[in-house]
């Protein structure tokens, strides 16, 4: 059977994955499927980075604004809906490229994950209640981060039951996935950014102090004037989160920020943890210079040529 086709770029949190995403979509006349959970949510935009207007009229985007924040959107409705969109672009000759750093969805979707037989597994169940009593829920929070740290970082240390219950997904998942041997089930090439780490550091707080500037605490504001707030999963994501706990009084705007910086720099760390998961991925090392960029998007673009012939 012969398997479709896609592109993947992806890598931490700022590393530039947008920028190269449009530039070698625009090249290829390809489209993109965004890979990052938080695109889905209308009106969620500047403390999600989401691309501008203008960038997402130069190209087809698929997966960004379809839901509303309060509206649930976990790796299974992910990956049900990228297998959808992938299907549809091979049909038309249309190579896609997904694009984003949910390590999880993009792991899940290449490598098969079956998450419709997702049952509640009474003896693990058991064995994660026994954890949480004996080490506390962090101790489930740790091991779900481990797993997926995009989840994680939306579920709180008290939420006990949906802790356990997206550690079930997880593992289920990576048991299937083990099993197969990390067999990609596409025709896929992966492409990773990275960077030194510390430039990336000074990149993540630039960007935080951009958003702050463009307005992500207004944006938070008319969230919360919609009647949304810290029970809704998206709304703890980072950014968000801090944001709404500024407005609840919790600590000042300046050391709002600096949480914001604090905690998406610890994300990126965890997401390079990740990412090795994958050994797979053809990594693009990039710094402050835009022709990095351009050098990695034009190598990315011979290889795709060459492996699909796109010329």
């Amino acid at each position: 059977m012969v398997k479709e086709k896609v592109a993947v770029i992806l890598g931490p949190t700022a590393t530039g994955k947008s920028y190269c995403g449009l530039e070698l979509a625009v090249q290829l006349q390809a489209e993109i499927i965004s890979g990052d959970s938080m695109l889905v949510y209308q009106g969620m935009d500047i403390g999600t980075a989401k691309p501008s207007i203008t960038e997402l009229q130069r190209v087809p985007h698929h997966l960004v604004d379809i839901l509303k924040p309060q509206e649930s959107f976990n790796v299974f409705d992910f990956q049900k809906e990228a297998k959808r969109i992938i299907t549809d672009c091979n049909t038309r000759g249309i190579l896609p490229i997904i694009v984003g750093g949910t390590g999880l969805y993009i792991k899940a979707l290449l490598e098969g994950y079956q998450f419709n037989t997702v049952d509640s597994d009474d003896s693990l169940r058991y064995k994660l209640e026994k954890i949480a009593n004996e080490d506390g829920n962090q101790a489930l929070w740790k091991k779900l981060d481990q797993l997926d740290p995009e989840v994680a970082n939306r579920l709180h240390l008290n939420d006990r039951r949906r802790l356990i219950r997206a550690i079930e997904t997880a593992l289920n998942g990576e048991s299937i996935s083990q099993e197969k041997k990390t067999e990609l089930v596409y025709d896929a090439v992966v492409f990773g950014l990275q960077m030194d780490r510390q430039l990336l550091y000074e990149r993540i707080n630039q960007r935080v102090d951009n958003m702050v500037e463009q307005g992500l605490f207004k944006e938070v504001h008319s969230l919360m004037n919609k009647g949304l707030d810290l029970s809704v999963p998206a709304m703890k994501s980072i950014g968000y989160k801090q944001v709404v706990e500024y407005y609840n009084g919790e600590r000042t705007a300046e050391e709002t920020c600096d949480k914001i910086k604090q905690y998406t720099r610890n994300f990126a760390k965890r997401q390079f943890t990740w990412y090795k998961k994958m050994p797979y991925i053809h990594w693009f090392e990039v710094g402050k210079e835009r022709a990095d960029y351009n050098k990695a998007i034009e190598e990315m673009k011979l290889i795709l040529e060459q492996k699909f012939n796109l010329l």
